[in-house]
């Protein structure tokens, strides 16, 4: 006991002494280098637009890339959210709701919707030439839930398929959030790491690269508000996409025709790429006709469907008949829609 006693005394004389320490050392001004301005500068800059999402069941990151509260982050941070509504969480801590938009499971990338008239802090897009193996970059996420946690590293990698291969360190929560350059502007989307064991960082991780991110963003266009899209910061994707009418509502639970858009709406949430259906919106035309997730979307009035876009401008000329041709399992489904 009287060691213990001893041994408590000199750790409470210790911590005593701290903050007279302190206060000397931070008497003179400090002088961080060059590398290390950089790095503040990122953080400082791009922390803002990064956020943490959050399920029933997991925890993730994402990026907020545009004033109107459009994020792009990973499918399997949102893959559990039930009805599509995940919580958004800012460096401020104000929760909002989000609703998923699309996704893109074969380059594990969503879109969600911050449902809130705020405006918000953004992050850019790279350039693909600006994309060099060896350039150092920046990751910030949410790891283990501890949002603003910022890692460093370099681009070791760039994988033909167009992933993007760091050592700057990731782990569980990362995941959605951005792999930036020291221009803060974001190279890719932080997904996966390299874990032989499931369970240690290897010090490898991976994320999907910019382009492909804008290319998943282009092709999901039909799905995404005009004024959302169109304040992207990229002039290519808004000289492409700045006009294109949404096929889904902003609310969890739409209506099936939306007063704001003018025009029938399904009420479905597609994969753009396959047409499959990621979820049906409670009390939409889609839930009263029985689709289900899962399902793919084939023809519309005997046409074969190819792009989202097709359905959205069939109801854009506020039809009052559609037959809508669905694959489910092995069979195929004739839906007779009357508006």
């Amino acid at each position: 006991m009287k060691t213990r006693a001893i041994a408590l005394s000199l750790i409470s004389a210790i911590l005593v002494s701290i903050p007279s320490f302190s206060k000397a050392a931070s008497a003179a001004p400090i002088d961080f280098d060059t590398d290390e301005k950089i790095t503040m500068e990122v953080y400082r800059s791009a922390n803002p637009a990064v956020v943490t999402i959050k399920t029933t069941t997991s925890t993730g990151s994402g990026s907020i890339i545009s004033p109107e509260g459009l994020v792009i982050t990973n499918e399997h941070v949102i893959r559990d959210a039930k009805n599509g509504i995940v919580r958004i969480i800012n460096t401020e801590g104000k929760t909002y709701n989000g609703q998923v938009l699309t996704i893109d499971r074969k380059n594990d990338l969503a879109l969600v919707r911050i449902t809130s008239s705020d405006r918000f802090p953004t992050l850019a897009f790279a350039d693909r030439e600006n994309i060099l193996v060896g350039q150092k970059v920046f990751a910030i996420g949410s790891p283990f839930g501890l949002s603003g946690t910022l890692t460093t590293g370099i681009l070791s990698r760039v994988a033909t398929d167009g992933d993007l291969q760091t050592d700057a360190r990731l782990n569980p929560g990362n995941s959605g959030g951005p792999l930036l350059n020291s221009r803060g502007e974001m190279i890719g989307v932080n997904k996966s790491i390299l874990s032989p064991d499931g369970r240690s960082n290897t010090g490898i991780g991976f994320a999907t690269s910019a382009p492909i991110a804008k290319e998943f963003i282009t092709r999901s266009a039909a799905l995404i508000q005009p004024k959302t899209v169109a304040s992207l910061p990229n002039s290519q994707i808004n000289s492409q996409i700045k006009d294109a009418p949404a096929m889904a509502p902003t609310t969890a639970a739409p209506a099936i025709a939306s007063v704001r858009f003018e025009r029938p709406q399904l009420g479905v949430i597609l994969n753009p790429a396959s047409l499959t259906v990621y979820e049906v919106r409670p009390n939409s035309l889609a839930s009263q006709m029985g689709l289900q997730r899962g399902d793919r979307l084939v023809s519309l009035n005997g046409t074969p469907l190819s792009d989202a876009k097709q359905i959205v401008d069939y109801l854009a000329q506020r039809p009052s008949v559609a037959l809508l041709t669905v694959a489910r399992n092995t069979g195929l489904t004739n839906y007779q829609i009357k508006f």
